[in-house]
């Protein structure tokens, strides 16, 4: 299938940008002074990169899969976090790659990346372009050239193994396309994170992805059961069985690598068959206490739903949870938590019904099944939202980190307070979600006017909150990766033998450092 690109200037497919609508514009202007509309982005046509730079690799992958035109290389500029956008909507693009490359094989990626080393060219894996933490602008200012390795024709659905339930997949395949494959064998792979329409199996694997039906399914790094990397020093293939005691497992130090050490050209991974049913419901608790301890408590004793997370007052209150009815909520009050549910008719009801007599014990109000639906319906919505909300001058990001039960409502105030001192006119929403037995994610979202100098005062506030994140003993991510973000705070959460380990790895895989450089490691 043909590959669409992203809009260049934002998220996703151009025909689906909205406009706020007037209650929320309104909203804004009230509780954060926005009055003013920024400077609309500039013409994708007028933007001139820098010239490119020679890339010899025309005789490994064909003339026409090495593009220099200047729409491509923009299109592989940077991600999609907002700081992205903000400079690319101003026409920013110094760090395009100065090509852009589609192997076919995964020989050709193995061929690339060990002609990248000898003729010293940074390599940047490119899979859907959804990263929201710097992950795909490196540090290349040393090095000769700078690729973005775009996979999307490594795009197969390779096999399907119906006896161990297994599928291999490419990493070039994007994640609708191969639900679509599965679906037609009567299967899924139940991962579906926001980012789900446009990223990639490969990025999937790279940034340890989590989907919002993670409870039910579980991690993308819990499903991979074997993976192919290619390296610049040559391949490494990992994962014969479903479980091993053959030493330390390197599919996990492949999996969250995010193209530091090679790429990924190949996983197998767990499938499951595709659901008869699914259904979805909401759950009011007056507060946000005693609706996490209602998510614990489902977490550590059960019954477990597929789907399970609960909006903070605010993100109630704004109608975070439900975009169809933004800015709408009616001011009932309490957080409102989702449910959902996949299998069988039958299966479906008696969990259900296990669910309810559970929550109704820790004090949760049934609203029936509209506010879940409606939280399925818009669940992809949220990054068309941040769009509008930059054309009406506000800024608007989010940041997610995960804390043992124990310490989660400290590591949820610390987040709240270094936001709103940093951030003087602000609004944090927070949900919990990605619950575990033994705790669960923070995922915040800020809303502040973007003023005079938004990336520099943003930049304070993520590196002041990615400090407090640190220091109240929560991780620095719990699925949006690391990148360059929050590399920083990531040595500081591994230590200094941890990140030489890694370094050391590096160096042996990557000799030369031409993969992603600066990303995930810090520099020596």
């Amino acid at each position: 299938m043909p590959i669409v690109d992203m809009l260049w200037s934002g998220w996703g497919d151009p025909e689906r940008a909205e406009r706020l609508p007037e209650s929320v514009t309104g909203l804004l202007r009230e509780l954060l002074g926005v009055h003013d509309e920024p400077a609309q982005p500039v013409k994708l046509a007028e933007i001139e990169p820098p010239a490119a730079r020679p890339v010899p690799l025309a005789d490994i992958v064909g003339e026409e899969n090495v593009r220099t035109d200047d729409e491509t290389r923009v299109r592989h500029t940077r991600g999609k976090s907002t700081a992205d956008l903000l400079r690319i909507r101003a026409g920013d693009v110094r760090t395009a790659p100065d090509a852009v490359v589609l192997p076919g094989s995964h020989d050709e990626v193995a061929a690339v990346l060990a002609r990248c080393a000898e003729n010293r060219i940074a390599v940047v894996p490119f899979g859907g372009g959804t990263s929201v933490v710097g992950g795909l602008t490196p540090e290349a200012g040393a090095f000769a050239g700078v690729v973005a390795l775009d996979l999307r024709r490594l795009d197969r659905l390779v096999g399907v193994d119906t006896v161990s339930r297994t599928a291999t997949l490419q990493p070039g395949l994007r994640a609708p396309r191969a639900e679509e494959l599965l679906n037609e064998q009567g299967y899924t792979l139940g991962h579906f994170p926001q980012s789900f329409e446009w990223a990639s199996i490969g990025g999937f694997a790279a940034a340890r992805s989590s989907g919002q039906a993670s409870a039910g399914y579980g991690r993308f790094d819990e499903m991979v059961l074997a993976l192919t990397l290619a390296t610049p020093s040559g391949t490494i293939e990992a994962g014969r069985s479903p479980r091993s005691a053959a030493g330390p497992d390197l599919r996990q130090l492949v999996l969250g690598s995010e193209g530091a050490f090679g790429v990924i050209t190949e996983v197998t991974v767990r499938i499951r068959p595709l659901p008869e049913t699914q259904a979805y419901e909401g759950w009011l608790f007056r507060s946000l206490s005693e609706g996490v301890t209602a998510l614990r408590a489902l977490a550590q004793d059960g019954p477990l739903p597929t789907v399970l997370r609960l909006s903070d007052e605010t993100e109630t209150m704004i109608g975070l949870a439900r975009p169809e009815e933004l800015g709408q909520s009616g001011g009932t009050g309490g957080c409102l938590a989702v449910c959902g549910y996949d299998g069988t008719a039958a299966e479906v009801a008696e969990r259900r019904a296990r669910v309810r007599t559970r929550l109704e014990s820790l004090g949760g109000e049934y609203q029936g099944e509209e506010p879940g639906e409606s939280w399925a319906r818009g669940r992809f919505a949220a990054p068309y939202l941040r769009d509008a909300l930059l054309d009406a001058g506000v800024l608007a990001e989010t940041l997610e980190t995960a804390a043992f039960w124990s310490n989660l409502s400290r590591l949820y105030d610390a987040v709240r307070l270094t936001l709103s001192r940093e951030l003087s006119s602000s609004v944090v929403m927070c949900h919990v979600s990605h619950v575990y037995p033994a705790g669960a994610s923070l995922y915040f979202t800020v809303v502040t006017a973007q003023g005079e100098e938004p990336l520099e005062s943003w930049g304070r506030a993520k590196t002041a909150v990615g400090d407090a994140i640190v220091e109240a003993g929560g991780t620095i991510t719990h699925h949006h990766g690391v990148g360059v973000d929050h590399r920083d705070q990531y040595a500081r959460e591994a230590g200094p033998l941890g990140v030489a380990a890694l370094r050391a790895v590096k160096d042996r895989l990557d000799p030369a450092g031409v993969m992603n450089p600066g990303i995930l490691i810090p520099p020596a």
